[in-house]
């Protein structure tokens, strides 16, 4: 990565490392660290695992004190909705970060760029990145622009199947709600599956994913967007 790939990401997220090595760490896939030989503990994972850690504190105050009602349970559901893959995936879109990663020849040549798994591990790993630069404060202000708002919509990824039921339950439809697999491509340990979610013979969404499940919640997230947010998102 050159110097103006990693301003011009500093520049969009506000944040100017000290140490340029960590932000391209923060990027880099192991595909590469192996092509590379350069190590794996030069790729994201361990920065992953730190800003896994702080994202979880920095969310857990923020809806300890914004949702002072709510009982564990309820703010554990919440939280757990946040920070799972598909929500942080959406939430690298604000910054393009799926361009700036850092992949092996052969993980670019099997579509990992548009990989929600690697897109999430990312962005956890530049908070990590963040944190170790200068310290809690960046990487909280970074959070909270980027995944602690518009929470009543980002907590649909949680489970968008269980929510798009209840859209159609909601509308007394006596149509069924199913989903069908459209398509599967790829070799057998890196597999894509293309998936409809039909209300009757209406098509109310498509999702591709690397499992039949991630395709299905993409395909009803879709549906949700369609029909409009469940009965209790309203409220």
């Amino acid at each position: 990565m050159n110097n103006s790939m990693i301003k011009e990401l500093e520049d969009t997220i506000g944040y100017h490392f000290k140490d340029k090595t960590l932000l391209v760490r923060a990027l880099t896939h192991s595909s590469y660290a192996h092509d590379r030989h350069i190590g794996a503990v030069n790729d994201y994972e361990r920065l992953e695992f730190l800003g896994d850690a702080v994202l979880e504190l920095v969310s857990s105050e923020f809806l300890y004190q914004n949702y002072p009602d709510s009982d564990e349970g309820y703010l554990s559901k919440l939280r757990a909705s946040l920070v799972c893959e598909p929500t942080l995936a959406f939430c690298a879109e604000a910054i393009n970060l799926k361009k700036y990663i850092i992949l092996g020849y052969g993980e670019e040549k099997t579509g990992g760029r548009e990989r929600k798994s690697i897109i999430s591990d990312v962005f956890e790993a530049v908070i990590g990145a963040m944190y170790l630069d200068g310290g809690l404060e960046p990487a909280k202000r970074h959070i909270l622009k980027y995944v602690l708002t518009d929470i009543e919509h980002k907590k649909l990824y949680h489970d968008c199947k269980t929510a798009l039921q209840e859209i159609v339950q909601g509308s007394h439809s006596d149509v069924k709600l199913e989903y069908e697999l459209t398509g599967e491509s790829g070799p057998d340990h890196n597999k894509t599956f293309e998936v409809e979610a039909r209300l009757g013979n209406r098509v109310i969404g498509r999702g591709i994913g690397h499992s039949k499940k991630a395709a299905e919640q993409e395909a009803a997230y879709q549906g949700i967007k369609l029909l409009g947010k469940s009965p209790r998102e309203k409220h």
